[in-house]
């Protein structure tokens, strides 16, 4: 069958808690591109006019603006990360550019993250679509595809239900 492919690029900066001792212990960046997989619900034969799947402008509106203006130029950090507590009380007008995972904001958890929230969009777009995949190029030489169940890879401990990549709004934290 059919699969619709998007690409973005975004930028953003991180750092993994985990690896303190590390080059990705302390905050930095990237530049990197998302490809989302898109499939049919529900697939059939092309219907001899239109031959589409949906308009690629449909399909990929809701996740482009989401990208572009939410996640684009976002600080990527654990929950757990005392950066939250700073911004909290000397920067609070800053948090809503910070994008907060649980556990460190590794490509794969934000692979899965992506995924989950893709897939609140399309089913609130009346589900006719479905998210397959989900690619995230961190550097020219890493990339992560997540093709699961977002749900059994992401905790969910200390987040509220639904979480932010769960939802299908613009949300990127749950501050």
């Amino acid at each position: 069958m059919f699969t619709l492919a998007f690409t973005r690029r975004y930028s953003m900066s991180h750092r993994l808690l985990s690896l303190q001792s590390g080059k990705c212990g302390i905050p930095h960046g990237h530049n990197e591109y998302v490809t989302v997989r898109l499939a049919a619900r529900a697939p059939g034969p092309l219907d001899g006019e239109a031959n589409m799947v949906t308009p690629f402008h449909a399909a990929k509106r809701r996740w482009h603006a989401w990208i572009d203006e939410a996640v684009d130029h976002t600080l990527q950090l654990s929950a757990r990360d005392p950066l939250l507590t700073y911004f909290r009380e000397q920067e609070p007008e800053q948090l809503h550019r910070i994008l907060v995972t649980p556990g460190d904001p590794s490509t794969e958890a934000l692979a899965a993250c992506f995924m989950a929230k893709v897939s609140a969009f399309l089913a609130d777009q009346g589900g006719d679509l479905v998210c397959s995949e989900v690619r995230i190029e961190e550097t020219p030489t890493n990339t992560v595809i997540f093709d699961g169940d977002p749900d059994a890879v992401l905790p969910t401990d200390g987040f509220p239900a639904p979480a932010w990549w769960q939802r299908p709004d613009d949300s990127i934290n749950d501050l």
